[in-house]
């Protein structure tokens, strides 16, 4: 998860400047008033280039990758808050059975089973030459080939990763569905265009693995877009940063807020770490089968507002993202 490490006035100055529509418009290369449409970028796409990336990720390498974690910002700079540095250890204190208003989760390990212990997993990545980790989910799709991600867990500082992979169920270093290798990665056109954290999504299209498609082996969960704010949710990732070590699934529960900076974000009270960037936030989450729609990722923090994270608001843009991965 990427957290902002400038002070508050350095935060509300990056506020106040976000680019407006038109001027994002403009950057992505799009007239003002037309949208732009998704970046798409060609990873593994012939047979070749995704055996070597699965004989890149050798376990040793796995667990070695290190959580994201971005330099800081200069203070006061209005670019896009970075990677979590600071961390906070909070006791665990499990929610009440279908009461997260009630009892918000802090990073507590995901014991209740269910569909999103296949569906959810840790992205393996190389970024500018270091390998590096977040966490990912598959989603119900037209091609089954659907993994949604943050967007810095594609594509970050001009640079699109590489030696993409998704690993669903991973747990204490074993991949018990495989290793899927992206044909094609994406991100909105905001945040290629500028890194607008109102728009930090990321999607991966992934190849076949044994002549099946991932949601045949997994399959997925729903996507929900243009939800309402202030509602239950519960985020899940693989954070790998002190206190934690990416080998659990890990989640976090309560009412989610509205963020009050960046306006379109959603807000919940969780203390995951780095790695767990790009991990699934659930509306409508049944905690007996492990079922949501996923309405969010776990995106950045604000280190003057600790032990809450933030995710992107699906509204169109991420749709659009979503419709344009099925015809990659």
């Amino acid at each position: 998860m990427r957290r902002s490490r400038r002070t508050t006035a350095g935060v509300l100055l990056a506020a106040c400047a976000l680019v407006t529509a038109g001027t994002q418009a403009a950057a992505a290369g799009t007239a003002p008033g037309r949208a732009a449409a998704p970046a798409v970028h060609t990873a593994a796409a012939a047979p070749a280039d995704r055996q070597a990336v699965s004989d890149y990720w050798t376990p040793e390498r796995m667990r070695a990758a290190a959580p994201l974690d971005l330099p800081a910002a200069a203070p006061g700079a209005p670019a896009a808050p970075v990677a979590r540095g600071e961390v906070r250890t909070v006791a665990a204190t499990a929610p009440a059975a279908g009461s997260p208003a009630a009892f918000p989760q802090q990073g507590g390990p995901w014991t209740g089973g269910g569909a999103v212990v296949k569906t959810s997993g840790r992205v393996f990545f190389t970024m500018q030459g270091r390998n590096a980790s977040c966490s990912g989910d598959a989603v119900t799709s037209s091609n089954g080939s659907t993994v949604i991600t943050a967007g810095h867990c594609v594509k970050y500082q001009g640079n699109w990763h590489t030696n993409w992979t998704f690993v669903p169920g991973y747990h204490d270093g074993q991949t018990p569905y495989g290793t899927w290798a992206a044909t094609k990665t994406l991100s909105t056109p905001q945040w290629v265009a500028s890194e607008d954290m109102n728009y930090d999504v990321g999607i991966a299209v992934v190849a076949p693995l044994g002549g099946k498609r991932l949601g045949d082996t997994v399959g997925g969960q729903g996507v929900q877009f243009n939800g309402p704010y202030n509602k239950p949710m519960y985020s899940f990732g693989f954070p790998a940063a002190a206190p934690y070590d990416g080998t659990k699934l890990i989640h976090c529960s309560g009412n989610s807020t509205k963020d009050f900076l960046l306006t379109k974000d959603h807000g919940l009270s969780c203390n995951m770490t780095g790695g767990s960037s790009g991990g699934p936030w659930f509306a409508s989450f049944d905690e007996a089968t492990g079922t949501g729609l996923q309405a969010s990722v776990n995106s950045f923090g604000y280190t003057f507002l600790p032990n809450t994270m933030f995710g992107p608001y699906f509204g169109d843009e991420v749709k659009a993202l979503y419709e344009q991965a099925q015809t990659s």
